[in-house]
């Protein structure tokens, strides 16, 4: 270990805000380590919330795991790092860098293909042992596994991101809704140029949906949400024709966008909801394809979805997540400026401020929050 890089960064300890019981945050003083030849600390400066956080801080998800630091939308400063890990990340301390949740093995056949939130050993669904951002105990050494902390502890295994020091960092953890929504539009949804994009819940992820649909050269981008509100007006704002269900019959509205031709590809990112797949199936024209981006949170989708789906020829495909590339192509597009993505980054809160921030987030106490923001 060499001690001397942590002597230079003359910090000790760092404050984090640690998820303690459901709906309970509080601020610890956590030691920082010492960093080897592989890994390196972050100075955090911004960190994103998302549904997720929202399950783990409610013990919907993870009660099992104890006290945790939330947060894996992540970007900041590198603030030491191991000669090895300078090398194998090109990366020197005062970089700023984003950082991804996952922290996959890289040898696994799930890896190799792209798909590191599937690997087994990052996987937060896993019965197995595992190591994520966001997810991981802080009795886990070195503890500093979440983005809501001032300092991260960057695992040799961490896939990290390099940002243009001109983009704000609360801007640059969009990559996230970003990136997503350009795997999920583009690669798995193989949008066709001039085609017809239908985006159902036009929250953080479906609004980077409807950027990277957009950005795709979709003829029509449709953005559907049960009511109007702030999502809408944003979804607008970067593209999208909005659609409020509770004011328009969804499936004809886009019969008559389209001059009855439907949608190629259709986004379903309603957690909870599963009407919102028979929707899906309804605006689907043939041989369209469905991605399924939300958990239903185990209630039971009804209809003759087979039916449907043979009739018409449909691919239907589950998403969790994105591949390295799609966040490289996620920061250029952000840091491109073509878009007026701070429609999307509504509130910021302090680190003390953890609890407030995950209720606007989770409850949505305030109509106009769709991407909160924690800066330690």
């Amino acid at each position: 270990m060499d001690k001397s890089l942590t002597k230079k960064t003359n910090v000790r300890t760092a404050t984090a805000a640690v998820a303690v019981a459901p709906l309970r945050t509080e601020l610890r003083q956590l030691p920082v380590p010492t960093v080897g030849a592989d890994d390196g600390l972050l100075t955090v400066e911004a960190c994103g919330l998302c549904g997720t956080d929202w399950d783990f801080y409610t013990r919907q998800r993870g009660a099992h795991l104890g006290p945790l630091i939330l947060g894996h939308e992540i970007v900041g400063r590198v603030l030491a790092v191991g000669e090895g890990a300078a090398r194998r990340w090109h990366i020197k301390t005062g970089d700023r860098i984003a950082v991804e949740e996952f922290l996959p093995c890289g040898q696994c056949e799930l890896c190799k293909s792209g798909r590191p939130a599937l690997c087994e050993a990052t996987d937060s669904r896993s019965e197995k042992p595992f190591l994520r951002y966001g997810s991981t105990p802080v009795d886990v050494p070195p503890g500093l596994w979440g983005g809501f902390s001032e300092i991260l502890y960057l695992h040799p295994r961490a896939l990290v991101h390099h940002v243009p020091d001109d983009l704000s960092p609360d801007l640059a953890t969009l990559f996230v809704p970003v990136s997503n929504g350009i795997r999920w539009v583009l690669k798995e949804g193989q949008l066709p140029r001039g085609g017809t994009a239908v985006i159902i819940g036009p929250g953080a992820h479906g609004l980077g949906c409807v950027v990277a649909a957009v950005e795709g050269g979709a003829k029509h981008v449709i953005a559907v949400s049960r009511s109007s509100g702030a999502r809408l007006e944003a979804a607008r704002a970067l593209g999208a024709i909005p659609v409020a269900a509770d004011r328009a019959d969804v499936v004809a509205t886009v019969r008559e966008i389209t001059n009855g031709e439907m949608a190629d590809v259709i986004v379903d990112l309603a957690p909870g909801a599963p009407d919102t797949v028979e929707t899906a199936l309804a605006l689907a024209r043939k041989a369209a394809t469905i991605i399924l981006a939300a958990s239903k949170r185990g209630k039971p989708v009804t209809g003759s979805l087979n039916d449907i789906v043979v009739r018409k020829e449909l691919t239907v495909k589950g998403v969790r997540g994105r591949d390295y590339q799609s966040v490289e192509e996620a920061l250029r597009l952000i840091a491109s400026r073509r878009y007026p993505l701070e429609r999307i980054r509504t509130h910021e809160f302090q680190l003390e401020q953890a609890d407030q921030a995950l209720r606007v987030q989770g409850e949505r106490t305030d109509p106009s929050a769709i991407h909160v923001t924690v800066v330690p």
